[in-house]
């Protein structure tokens, strides 16, 4: 099944990750330790030409700034991160002790864990697959830079996993990962954890 290449990288590090927080939708900046990182990153060939794109939330924009400046980036909505809703904000160990049972039945739920105001991973999957199918119908190979929860509702297409068992393919969150839109608005793994030259 033909298709059109793409590359997607994970933001670089903020203060909420380096606190191991829950971000989803609320705009957190890169910390200083992310801004350093996101400088050092150098693409690949062949994705160095291909168009940047990336996420509205500041930390994914600014990430595809300082990755080879210059290169003009295009904002896309769907590449947005998966909402936590009133969870965001708080870790994971934080939740499972706070909030209890319904935080670990929500966890326990795979593709459909979803916070209060939240949004699932199927949720996600799906305005992603409509980014994917027009993706393909443009042809033209892109750079996209996104969030974690959103990649892995992307690992999730691609491959079939339910979430509810151990990921099926370990991502390196510094590195970039290639796959490939079909104009069904699936995809399938081509490359990943692909070096950033420079890195």
């Amino acid at each position: 099944m033909s298709g059109v290449p793409f590359a997607i990288l994970r933001h670089a590090s903020t203060a909420w990750n380096e606190s191991r927080r829950l971000q989803g939708m609320t705009d957190i900046p890169l910390s200083a330790d992310g801004e350093a990182q996101a400088r050092q990153w150098r693409l690949p060939a062949p994705a160095k030409n291909w168009k940047r794109i990336s996420s509205p939330l500041v930390r994914a924009r600014r990430t595809a700034e300082l990755v080879e400046p210059m290169a003009p980036i295009s904002i896309e909505p769907r590449l947005r991160e998966m909402s936590f809703g009133v969870w965001e904000g708080h870790t994971i160990a934080e939740l499972r002790e706070t909030v209890g049972a319904p935080f670990l039945d929500a966890e326990r739920r795979g593709l459909d864990f979803q916070a209060p105001s939240g949004e699932s991973p199927r949720a996600t999957m799906v305005r992603l697959s409509d980014w994917l199918a027009e993706l393909a119908s443009a042809g033209e190979p892109v750079v996209a830079v996104t969030h974690k929860a959103a990649i892995r509702a992307l690992l999730a297409l691609a491959t079939g996993w339910q979430m509810t068992d151990r990921q099926p393919m370990k991502l390196d969150w510094q590195r970039l990962h290639y796959f490939t839109a079909h104009r069904d608005g699936g995809v399938t793994v081509d490359r990943l954890n692909v070096a950033m030259d420079g890195a």
